[in-house]
């Protein structure tokens, strides 16, 4: 299944306007191999949402990131949970330094 941009905007939470829309169209430019991995950017964000962590904009970059805002006890897990779901679909990874988010750089080839 493709998104558009404006579907995964709102399967992400956000509020639909032009600027919004713009950055993801970015997002989306700039994230190599998209077309592979939305659908699991999706699934991601819905397992993830129990452990208060999510996927949401870059305000920096434009690539999405991971924010894991969970309680202490399950920053493990939900930490685990982004590796997995990496490995698994073949998914590069950044981990922003001295915080919980890595950026979702694209699909490994």
């Amino acid at each position: 299944m493709r998104y558009t941009a404006e579907a995964l905007l709102t399967q992400l939470g956000y509020t639909i306007n032009e600027s919004v829309l713009a950055q993801m169209q970015r997002i989306i430019k700039n994230t190599k191999g998209f077309d592979v991995i939305e659908k699991h950017i999706v699934q991601l964000n819905d397992a993830l949402k129990p452990f208060q962590a999510y996927i949401a904009m870059s305000n920096s970059v434009d690539y999405l990131k991971i924010k894991n805002e969970s309680d202490p006890q399950s920053l493990e897990k939900v930490d685990e949970m982004i590796h997995d779901w990496s490995k698994k679909y073949k998914i590069d990874i950044k981990k922003v330094d001295g915080k919980e988010t890595y950026y979702i750089l694209g699909y490994k080839s």
